[in-house]
């Protein structure tokens, strides 16, 4: 697959290996060349034909399934997912979903700044150096009482954010009206007890329990738009899944 797909290697590139196969493999699917469906090369197959090592193909894959263009399956390997598979209206923000529930939701930003973003957001949102980010920190209520913290960073290539736009309109909501195409979310949900500040911020005692949600939110064509780290107070609110057993 490699050689028909033209995937060039510059092993004297700054960006690293498994990033530009990666985006090779993403420049085919993007242009056709590999439909939903199709099935890649196995790893280590990839990783002779490019002369590279199998944890280097390892990595590019799992950038592709991070960025929601390639599914692993057992007993088959990596197969490329249909573009029409997660439609962006499907994907909803703690603020659609307040509205959705009939609920008036309130947003306070308590941070913001428009800065060059540090090594681990570059890394996180695949971002050249130099390259600038929102930060920003709310506080999201429901019926006036504190509901979440929610910490974002965005890429400012995509969007023009402020606080003001942040408290009148949710984060999807600004984005979708920059034409921004949300196509797949990919969430980690955990739990934490409540430092100081978080119990603080949220009238909570310090030490309750708060449900946590680390999030990536991608668009069509696999690039990262932005990055969450929310903390929900865990008797407020609660995540509802459907989980379908794939063909």
């Amino acid at each position: 697959m490699a050689s028909s797909l033209n995937i060039v290697i510059d092993k004297a590139s700054p960006v690293p290996l498994y990033h530009q196969v990666a985006q090779g493999i993403e420049a085919a699917i993007r242009a056709g060349a590999l439909p939903g469906g199709s099935r890649l090369d196995s790893e280590l197959d990839l990783a002779t034909r490019l002369n590279l090592s199998r944890p280097t193909l390892h990595k590019a894959i799992e950038e592709l399934v991070q960025s929601g263009l390639v599914v692993r399956k057992r007993g088959v390997g990596a197969q490329v997912i249909a573009t029409h598979a997660a439609p962006a209206r499907g994907i909803l923000s703690h603020f659609d979903d307040m509205h959705r529930l009939g609920n008036d939701p309130t947003s306070e930003v308590l941070s913001f700044s428009h800065l060059e973003a540090d090594s681990e957001t570059r890394e996180s949102l695949n971002l050249p150096v130099n390259a600038r980010v929102y930060h920003f920190m709310r506080l999201r209520k429901v019926g006036g009482r504190p509901q979440a913290l929610m910490e974002n960073w965005v890429r400012d290539d995509i969007v023009n954010l402020d606080e003001v736009s942040l408290e009148s309109r949710g984060l999807y909501q600004i984005l979708r009206s920059w034409g921004v195409d949300i196509r797949v979310v990919n969430q980690r949900i955990g739990a934490t007890v409540a430092n100081d500040y978080q119990a603080n911020v949220l009238q909570a005692d310090a030490g309750s329990a708060l449900v946590t949600m680390e999030r990536t939110a991608i668009d069509e064509s696999g690039r990262r738009l932005e990055i969450g780290r929310h903390a929900y107070v865990a008797d407020s609110y609660a995540f509802k899944m459907t989980l379908v057993h794939g063909q």
